[in-house]
């Protein structure tokens, strides 16, 4: 931590020493400011700009920074022009470099020379920066009236309506800041009844369908209600066409089977019993018994189809048997 008491010798007089620094016969900026007598003080110089040193010949790049001599040297008006002496860190030269308030810049004055990088906006299309041109012509005093002109017809049609418009509003909303307020808070208060019901309700349904806490239910209105009215709608249509051609899909297939066990079953009557001729139909009279009864719980038998009826004959009962 950093000591904020200071020590005062025993032949410290503050009468006679004004402080401490004059008592031990040092500058309050130290070591910065010894050569103060000749109006010089050692600051922190930043180079502004890219220059090329004027003994060594060496590049500098902009933002090295050395410890500059800076002196008063003039003035521009009110405004002080500063000159910062430096010494180039890879030569023992000297360089100046001074502020130019009129032109708001620095520029080299010796030692170095600055690097050329200035930018015309004019040469390429643009507007000039700094009007500051001595051989300019005078400026077309028709023209100044027209822009004044101009200025004054907008400041009157456009700005001074707009600024009273703005007054006019102000004072409307600043006459009763209590009524305003009463009005504002009892709206809010409104507002808040019907959010915390809506909560209420959002809370109720998760609870009751076991939904998650995070999720967020969207706002009950016509259009919403509408709207999942329509796509319930549209499910509902689609279960049913779905149902509608499991069912169809069904039928065809009890259309096909009965009547090859029918044909099996005429055939077993008059043939004398084969063994793999009597296993087939065995399985074909089975497979027709269960889409048979499956048939007749959906209630697809009522359309006039056939009903299904168990095989009677021995001979196909004793191939059951001998098949399982």
């Amino acid at each position: 931590m950093q000591g904020f008491n200071k020590y005062y010798p025993p032949d410290y007089d503050p009468e006679k020493h004004s402080s401490l620094n004059a008592y031990r016969g040092k500058h309050a900026l130290g070591d910065r400011a010894r050569k103060i007598d000749q109006g010089v003080l050692i600051v922190r110089f930043e180079l502004p700009f890219n220059i090329w040193c004027g003994t060594c010949n060496n590049h500098i790049g902009m933002g090295v920074r050395y410890n500059a001599e800076k002196k008063k040297i003039g003035n521009y008006y009110s405004t002080p022009i500063y000159s910062f002496r430096c010494k180039c860190h890879l030569c023992s030269g000297w360089f100046e470099i001074q502020t130019d308030p009129k032109n708001t810049r620095y520029v080299v004055v010796s030692g170095a020379r600055q690097k050329d990088e200035e930018w015309d906006p004019e040469e390429n299309g643009g507007f000039a920066i700094h009007e500051t041109d001595p051989n300019q012509g005078p400026v077309d005093p028709l023209a100044a009236l027209e822009k004044s002109t101009d200025a004054q017809n907008h400041l009157n049609n456009v700005q001074v309506p707009r600024i009273e418009a703005l007054q006019g509003l102000a004072d409307h909303y600043g006459s009763d800041p209590y009524a305003h307020s009463l009005r504002a808070r009892k709206r809010f208060r409104e507002q808040k009844k019907v959010d915390k019901a809506r909560d209420e309700a959002d809370e109720a349904i998760k609870s009751a369908y076991g939904l998650p806490e995070m999720l967020a239910l969207s706002a009950e209105d016509d259009e919403s209600r509408a709207k999942a009215k329509e796509e319930w709608q549209q499910g509902r249509q689609a279960l049913e066409q779905r149902e509608v051609s499991k069912r169809r899909k069904l039928g065809a297939e009890i259309g096909i089977i009965p009547r090859s066990a029918s044909s099996s079953r005429g055939v077993s009557r008059s043939t004398p019993p084969q063994t793999a001729g009597s296993s087939g139909n065995a399985v074909s009279a089975l497979r027709a018994k269960i889409l048979g009864n499956t048939a007749r719980q959906s209630g697809l038998l009522s359309n006039g189809l056939l009903r299904l009826k168990p095989p009677e004959d021995s001979k196909l009962r004793g191939g059951l048997i001998k098949r399982t």
